[in-house]
């Protein structure tokens, strides 16, 4: 009740415990609906009698009473069209399956629209009663027959009733999800589309930049520098940097790979270019100077690394483009695990942080628990949302080592920094080759209008 109150900025009484949930000063909710299976009972579209019944039917303190599932919404979209991708994805996926469907978009105008999804999780039978969540199995031998277990009971286990709770849900829902928004984007006209795949998953070798949250993009937007705002700018620059050494690269190798492929790619390279030197001298200081940096920088570059000849230079470029993929490889594999270790350790810092808040609300006397809840809202609910992140860790047997997560995320930055050091060197050798390239390129282009007129003589 308390959640839904809070979703949808209303007043809403729970009959439970006969407590007040008023939120109807929360400012940012601009839609709120509910929609419902066909055999769910007409009533249940009144909130409070919808949730209200969702209380009275669970029996036990621990019992999940909803799913929630929260959506970005595409900035792109009108609201008109933004509600209509919200409703459709709300049918096709849940209230299609049978259960009731509570959602409210919210948008305080900060470029964050989105939409929040309570999902009821026991299923309504066709006379309009709730169903059970689960039944009772029992287990058989290989004969057919129940096992005894050994108290004068059968073994049995629990199932489900519904496969809403299988865990290949979220994966389904999440693509499903980004399927029905590029298909509005698309119906609007508008470019954009997003993908609901990790950069990993969809195979491209860019770091990912950390999610921002309302209140940095916020600061952000008003020129004022967040930390994760700093983290996504050099990731950007580390993504750009990448980039670039891979265009520059990969036009030195389809260069040098072609013209060892040439007559002339076992000819010198030094004798080529004393000759190039002497036929194009330049003429101002500044030039002189110029070109003698650049001779410099190349000669030192030919020299260190034993090459002579179009084959050799070729050889060197192959191995530098394959030096570039290890180094790339690396990094972004180091940039997707710091990602993964920098989130866990937020999310225990958060732990901790607001751990004292809840351990108070244990020892507040019943009476005064609403209160206290409702002025502590905000550090609660990042308490319970830090708790419920470490327990899907926990779920997936991860074990929670705060201290060998920062040990780890020290030592892959230390490596993924001399690794970028290798990257930026690259540069060096890069700019050598690219100096030979315009050389080669330029007397080519001088070259070639002699030859033709050689030839008609």
């Amino acid at each position: 009740m308390a959640a839904a109150a809070y979703r949808s900025g209303e007043k809403l009484v729970n009959e439970w415990d006969g407590l007040t949930h008023d939120y109807t000063r929360k400012g940012g909710v601009v839609h709120v609906e509910i929609m419902l299976p066909s055999h769910a009972p007409p009533e249940f579209q009144d909130r409070s009698t919808l949730w209200n019944s969702v209380e009275q039917i669970e029996k036990s303190s621990t019992a999940q009473l909803a799913r929630e599932i929260e959506v970005a919404l595409p900035v792109e979209l009108s609201r008109v069209e933004q509600l209509a991708l919200v409703r459709a994805y709300i049918k096709d996926n849940f209230v299609d399956a049978g259960m009731c469907a509570d959602f409210a978009i919210h948008d305080k105008g900060t470029g964050n629209p989105h939409a929040h999804i309570m999902l009821t999780i026991r299923p309504i039978r066709e006379d309009g009663k709730w169903g059970a969540k689960c039944r009772k199995v029992y287990d058989l031998d290989g004969q057919g027959q129940r096992i005894p277990d050994g108290k004068g009971g059968w073994k049995s286990h629990r199932e489900d009733t519904t496969d809403w709770n299988q865990r290949g849900n979220a994966e389904k829902w999440r693509a499903a999800w980004a399927a029905y928004t590029n298909r509005a984007l698309e119906d609007a006209g508008r470019p954009e589309r997003i993908d609901h795949r990790s950069y990993k998953r969809q195979g491209v070798d860019k770091i990912p930049t950390v999610h921002m949250g309302p209140a940095a993009s916020q600061m952000e937007r008003r020129g004022i520098a967040t930390e994760k705002g700093n983290i996504n700018r050099e990731i950007a620059a580390d993504n750009k940097l990448l980039k670039e050494i891979k265009a520059r690269i990969t036009r030195l190798y389809n260069w040098s790979k072609e013209q060892s492929t040439q007559p002339q790619g076992r000819e010198s390279i030094m004798d080529f270019l004393f000759q190039v030197r002497q036929d194009t001298a330049p003429t101002s200081q500044y030039a002189k100077v110029r070109a003698l940096k650049a001779d410099a920088n190349l000669f030192n570059f030919l020299m260190e690394n034993g090459i002579s000849s179009m084959e050799q230079l070729y050889e060197k470029v192959s191995a530098m483009n394959s030096g570039y993929y290890d180094l790339r490889g690396k990094i972004v594999k180091a940039e997707r695990r710091l990602s993964v270790l920098n989130e866990r350790l937020e999310m225990w810092a958060q732990y901790q942080k607001y751990k004292p808040v809840r351990q108070k609300l244990d020892k507040v006397a019943p009476a005064k628990r609403e209160q206290f809840k409702q002025r502590h809202s905000a550090d609660l609910a990042l308490f319970d949302a830090a708790v419920r992140y470490l327990d899907t860790l926990k779920a997936s047997d991860e074990a929670i080592t705060p201290k060998a997560w920062r040990a780890e995320a020290q030592r892959l930055t230390a490596e993924k920094d001399a690794d970028y050091l290798k990257m930026r060197d690259m540069r060096e050798d890069i700019k050598a080759v690219e100096t030979l390239k315009k050389t080669a390129e330029r007397l080519a282009s001088e070259g070639q209008p002699q030859r033709r007129e050689g030839q008609e003589r």
